[in-house]
């Protein structure tokens, strides 16, 4: 990618999403500002109706698209966020969908797949990471001439997410000094990025992976798109092996750091936020909070933004949250 999305297609998509996507608080967190003596904002995406970011991305593509190209239906892979936006959207406009969701998709993001999608969707559960599903959804579409709506590495579904940052350029009045993105396949940093460098160059862009998969680091260090051989799938959300053409050059050229993160960490930030701020996030949706010890010398007196990005937690997995939360604080006492 040469150059950036224009803002002008960044309006447009936030148009189409007027009644869709609601555009989610950016508050001023007192308990967070206080701890690091700066002011610390989050973009609260937890809040929509598919409790993630998603629904903006896949919204704006499947719109974009003629039902006389899509006659055989479309198709998505996902570990559920974008399964779940990809749902409402077949559903909102009337398209026949197949999921294609790893057999190690948590039970709750699989029944309110169902639920969005209705008569729409047909949910197909294959292999045991997000790899596997997208290898099986890519042959579907070639062997029944179907579409593929990818998760990240698009740009109408980039132009998507970056709606969410075009909202906050509107909803604080100074200009803020760091943002703080989880990093998956890359579409929403993607979207950062592509707001803010045009809109707010002097914001600082830090990304964020988890250690069981930092294929963006990686990519960076190496420069060239690098696909791991394993990664951990326990920060579900953004579990990839490969991160996407358009965000590696996106990232290449414009971010600023990146921060990887033990998954320990995340399971004590994912607790802090439900102790302290009533907030139940994914752990990718921790993250943005938990890396701002990373950064706590730098943010001292300055305008900090996280991305609450997902609030998809299978209660099921608490238990090996809490575990892992006091493992981290036992190995860290002066965190």
């Amino acid at each position: 990618m040469d150059s950036f999305i224009p803002i002008s297609e960044i309006k447009k998509a936030k148009d189409i999403l007027q009644g869709v996507s609601i555009k989610s608080p950016f508050d001023k967190i007192e308990s967070f500002s206080k701890r690091y003596n700066s002011n610390v904002y989050f973009k609260r995406e937890d809040l929509q109706n598919v409790r993630s970011f998603k629904i903006r991305g896949a919204y704006n593509k499947i719109s974009s698209l003629t039902k006389s190209k899509s006659v055989n239906g479309l198709v998505c892979a996902s570990a559920g966020n974008h399964a779940q936006g990809f749902a409402v959207a077949c559903s909102l406009l009337d398209y026949k969908g197949t999921v294609y969701m790893p057999k190690s998709s948590t039970k709750q993001k699989i029944k309110r797949v169902e639920e969005f999608g209705k008569k729409n969707i047909e949910i197909i559960l294959f292999g045991e990471n997000f790899t596997h599903a997208y290898e099986m959804a890519l042959r579907d579409c070639k062997e029944n001439n179907k579409i593929f709506i990818h998760p990240f590495d698009d740009i109408k579904v980039i132009t998507g997410q970056a709606t969410l940052f075009l909202e906050i350029i509107n909803q604080i009045d100074n200009e803020l000094d760091y943002l703080f993105i989880p990093i998956g396949g890359g579409g929403l940093i993607s979207g950062a990025i592509n707001v803010f460098k045009q809109l707010s160059p002097k914001t600082k862009i830090i990304g964020i992976e988890p250690k069981g998969a930092p294929s963006m680091f990686e990519s960076l260090k190496k420069n060239r798109l690098v696909e791991l051989e394993k990664i951990d799938r326990f920060v579900d959300g953004i579990a990839v092996k490969k991160v996407g053409n358009y965000s590696f050059d996106f990232c290449k050229k414009y971010l600023d750091d990146i921060i990887i993160l033990d998954e320990n960490e995340i399971c004590s930030s994912i607790l802090e936020l439900k102790d302290h701020e009533n907030i139940i996030a994914e752990p990718a949706g921790a993250m943005s909070s938990a890396s701002l010890w990373h950064f706590k010398e730098k943010i001292i007196g300055k305008n900090v933004g996280c991305i609450i990005c997902g609030g998809n937690n299978d209660n099921s997995r608490m238990p090996e949250i809490i575990r892992r939360a006091k493992k981290w604080k036992t190995n860290k006492p002066n965190h």
